[in-house]
């Protein structure tokens, strides 16, 4: 069996490093994270792979933060809480976000919401108590 292209394997490392983490990086900190196994692995790829794995519905965007756009591997439909201050991404497990969330939306648009992402945006427990 021949070896697989070195872009199948970029590809899948991105890929990869986005699903072990739970901390919605952005491109930047995949592009560090990858830069020691990959030297070459230049910050254009790394945006062109997650753009298509966006498109593609393999990964979240979550939006920017603290104006960076921040990515998450967990597609499921979940809630977020965002500070404002360090600009940390947290899901928050212990909260649903109710079906009646998405047929209210449907209702309200005229169409039919396929995902739904929930924030909350402040302060964070680490950042409150260093005040």
């Amino acid at each position: 069996m021949e070896p697989r292209p070195k872009h199948f394997k970029k590809r899948e490392a991105i890929l990869s490093c986005l699903r072990s983490t739970d901390t919605h990086p952005t491109a930047e900190w995949v592009h560090a994270q990858l830069r020691n196994e990959y030297p070459d692995i230049s910050l254009g790829t790394v945006y062109r792979n997650l753009a298509m794995f966006k498109e593609q519905g393999l990964i979240a965007s979550l939006g920017t933060v603290n104006g960076v756009e921040r990515f998450d591997a967990n597609t499921a439909p979940h809630v977020h809480f965002i500070c404002n201050t360090c600009h940390r991404v947290d899901d928050l497990p212990q909260m649903e976000i109710p079906e009646s969330l998405c047929e209210t939306a449907d209702r309200y648009s005229g169409g039919h919401a396929d995902i739904c992402h929930l924030s909350f945006t402040g302060t964070c427990r680490e950042c409150v108590s260093q005040t």
